[in-house]
């Protein structure tokens, strides 16, 4: 044969040997995204300490009502305060105002949660009322010198409560001031229920009810003032 003939018949072999050789295709790989979300160890950054206060101002007595400051601690973003203050009756008195002043910034927004509820005894014993007051500030926030003022507390009225505990007291008032609005208590759909009857011709219902119905009259005011440290 001519070596034509030869190449031609070590082609053909080649190309049968070809096609029923095994392929092999290796599996991909996923390529592996990089991880976004929290580690297993937490980062927390040295601008955001946790600092307790050692020392803060002692119990203060303002309108016969006794408050105080238990603690005081820093946490992050947060600065709390765990006040603790004694009930003028058997109300549901609450922390009605109440800032955080630091360095020349003044905080009056706050977020308050009830630790702890003690009702008045009948031996004249008071009763005791404790919340923890939070606010938030900013990590650069210079906190040795921390003022937490609680500057008024609350007994938000029922409209029962007006006849049986406030309308007296509002009335006395309204004489001392020299105020000619006349109270009384009328039974409306089967509830006893204080009316404005008489006020000046002067005043409109819209002004004598402000009058009637402003929160001096079941509110107790400060302030009661605490000042520590938060600085590490």
């Amino acid at each position: 044969m001519s070596p034509r003939i030869y190449l031609i018949i070590l082609v053909l072999i080649l190309a049968a040997l070809a096609c029923t050789a095994p392929i092999s295709i290796e599996p991909a790989i996923p390529q592996q995204a990089p991880l976004t979300g929290p580690s297993a160890t937490p980062f927390f950054a040295e601008s955001y300490p946790t600092t307790a206060a050692e020392a803060i101002s002692p119990k203060q007595v303002v309108s016969g009502i006794d408050v105080r400051v238990e603690r005081a601690w820093r946490e992050g973003k947060q600065v709390y305060a765990d006040v603790c203050f004694t009930l003028p009756d058997g109300s549901d008195w609450t922390i009605w105002r109440a800032s955080l002043k630091y360095a020349d910034v003044v905080l009056p927004e706050y977020g308050a949660t009830m630790l702890s509820f003690q009702e008045p005894t009948g031996d004249g014993q008071p009763g005791l009322r404790c919340d923890t007051l939070e606010f938030y500030v900013p990590p650069d926030a210079d906190l040795s010198t921390v003022t937490v003022s609680v500057e008024a507390i609350a007994s938000l009225p029922r409209q029962e409560d007006y006849c049986t505990i406030y309308m007296s007291k509002i009335q006395q008032t309204f004489v001392e001031r020299g105020v000619a609005i006349a109270l009384d208590c009328i039974e409306v759909n089967g509830v006893m229920t204080m009316q404005i009857v008489s006020k000046p011709e002067a005043m409109s219902q819209e002004e004598a009810e402000q009058l009637v119905y402003s929160e001096e009259f079941f509110t107790i005011t400060g302030p009661w003032e605490f000042t520590f440290n938060l600085t590490q």
